[in-house]
């Protein structure tokens, strides 16, 4: 089996549906083999950064992982930012980049980017967890498995082979043996913290048991696929949830235990009730505690008596604040550990529910769970964004996913947009590039295709990635996408307006018919300016299934719903 058939024939075996990629004279051996293998539809980007994007909203919203075949050098460089934002966002990513044959190398041969020049594995090194050259054909499977095996274990990220043409070409005899299932779904447990950890949640001495006890969910808890076991433990002993702004959706925001957000762009339930001073103990599940997940790093969060922190990654443990408990593990077995906890050995936690419900009805009693909630009936032109998210989300069903770009419109949505599961928000939080929803949609409608899905994009990101909507329009992948246009960089604007009229101006976009591209891409197309035509235009456009894209004229003079945020991080000083 040639090279090539045989790396295409394990990504069918892997479970991968849809490979997303750039033709180019370095990958022309897969050309046929991608045309050709049953079971795997090969995607063609606009550009090798949108198929990076796309391989990695593939990857979320599959729990599987996604694949980007591109040519060495200039296809590589063009795919480092959503490397990039994989990695940083710990979803599995394989790159495969076609190189010159190893007979070229270093000789001057055009584009040769081998080790022997300008070298793709050095400049890939630091955005992945394994880049690898294959300059051996008997080295062509090992290498996949263990590129692989480097991406799933652990903590997650991105892995890079790159293949040459006579590699490509080569021929190899063993079939590919499928990966064994623990190593998508490593199970790590430390029976011995969790004891411990145990120990604080319950101790043996009911009049030293903690009452105000409350859990930060991050991401681990969506990877791991443990959110119904979530859900089962806090509704058990009537624990309060937050989630980081990465996570949302793990825990059903409108359930009764739901702070909501905790962080950028958070809640008040969240926010109040996890910097008040009252928290005794805090559970931090999958989550490491980044600046954005930690309200800038702001300690007034962390609880009087014990931090108990929990990820798969150790090297996340302790490295913003030492804990009382360190739990290295998968979210999913921790708390099937703890919902599995003999009777007898839960008595002091099961003995304090009371107390967390008055405890809970008290944050509640705070204030409304958002901030300026009189924000999404505005009725002010050019929109409101808040607005447009209300009705976007009134308009999608229960079920219905949103794919959120970077800019002002991103603390809007993580704001005021409610979702109820796991994998049903995506945003690429920890390195915000501009314009990774467009693509990304096209990735995630890949793998989902049942489900309702639009993207809110703003229109710095629209002229960044925005011919990715070519992509979806050929293949038919129904997603709406809502630009928020408000003829700038939203939230560099608010801030540099506060400089005066010239930086101001610098983040400022002429007025440009979003619509009207879109409908030349191949796409059916709405402008919207008031208020009352959100609801129909976004009914519309779910209806059509088709791609879709509602242009919408809102004002950039809106402040975001980051007031906690901005508020620590003035207070940050740094040493």
């Amino acid at each position: 089996m040639m090279t090539t058939a045989y790396y295409l024939d394990a990504l069918v075996r892997e479970g991968l549906s849809h490979a997303f990629l750039v033709p180019g004279g370095l990958i022309d051996p897969f050309l046929e083999d991608l045309a050709g293998t049953p079971g795997l539809v090969p995607i063609v980007a606009a550009h090798e950064g949108g198929a990076a994007c796309m391989a990695d909203g593939y990857a979320r919203a599959s729990g599987r992982f996604g694949v980007c075949l591109c040519i060495g050098g200039p296809g590589v460089t063009n795919t480092l930012t959503g490397m990039v934002a994989a990695s940083t966002d710990n979803s599995p990513v394989l790159l495969i980049s076609g190189q010159v044959p190893t007979n070229w190398e270093g000789r001057g041969g055009f584009q040769d980017s081998s080790p022997a020049t300008l070298n793709d594995l050095a400049m890939l090194g630091p955005a992945v967890r394994k880049s690898l050259a294959v300059e051996n054909i008997h080295l062509a499977g090992h290498h996949l498995r263990s590129a692989l095996t480097a991406m799933l274990s652990g903590a997650q990220g991105p892995v890079h082979l790159s293949l040459p043409t006579d590699i490509q070409r080569g021929n190899i005899s063993p079939p590919w043996i499928e990966l064994d299932p623990a190593v998508y779904r490593p199970r790590v447990l430390d029976p011995e913290a969790l004891e411990r950890a145990l120990g604080i949640l319950s101790p043996k001495e009911l009049e030293k048991a903690p009452e105000r006890i409350a859990i930060l969910a991050g991401a681990g808890v969506e990877k791991s696929g443990c959110s119904d076991d979530l859900i089962r433990f806090a509704e058990a002993y009537a624990i309060p949830v937050a989630t980081t702004l990465r996570a949302k959706g793990v825990f059903p925001e409108d359930h009764p235990l739901s702070l909501g957000v905790f962080g950028y762009a958070g809640h008040r339930h969240a926010i109040e009730g996890l910097t008040s001073g009252e928290v005794e103990v805090l559970l931090v599940l999958g989550s490491g505690l980044s600046q954005r997940d930690t309200l800038f790093w702001d300690s007034k969060m962390l609880p009087r008596r014990a931090l108990i922190h929990a990820d798969i990654d150790p090297m996340v443990i302790g490295r913003t604040w030492p804990s009382e408990a360190h739990l290295t593990g998968d979210c999913g077995e921790i708390l099937r550990y703890l919902l599995l906890a003999d009777a007898g050995r839960v008595v002091s936690l099961a003995g304090t529910v009371s107390g967390r419900r008055q405890w809970l009805d008290r944050i509640r009693a705070l204030g409304p769970r958002w901030y300026d909630p009189e924000t999404i009936t505005c009725g002010e032109t050019p929109l409101h964004p808040a607005r447009v998210v209300a009705a976007l989300r009134r308009a999608m069903p229960r079920h219905g996913a949103l794919v959120v770009d970077s800019g002002a419109h991103r603390a809007f949505c993580g704001h005021y947009w409610e979702a109820y599961a796991p994998r049903t928000y995506f945003s690429a939080t920890n390195i915000g590039p501009m314009g990774w929803a467009i693509p990304a949609a096209c990735g995630i409608k890949a793998a989902r295709p049942d489900l309702p899905l639009a993207v809110v994009t703003g229109d710095g990101c629209m002229l960044m990635h925005g011919m990715e909507m070519h992509t979806a329009a050929r293949y038919g992948l129904a997603v709406v996408f809502v630009v928020i246009n408000n003829q700038a960089l939203g939230n560099v604007w608010l801030r540099s307006s506060r400089q005066g009229p010239g930086p101001a101006a610098l983040t400022e976009i002429p007025g440009r018919d979003w619509a009207g591209l879109a409908r030349s891409l191949g796409l059916e197309a709405a402008t919207v300016t008031m208020p009352d035509e959100l609801e129909p235009a976004f009914g519309k456009a779910l209806a059509s299934g088709r791609p879709y894209l509602v242009d919408v004229r809102c004002d950039k003079r809106f402040a975001t719903p980051v007031m906690p945020f901005a508020h620590a991080k003035a207070l940050w000083v740094d040493e």
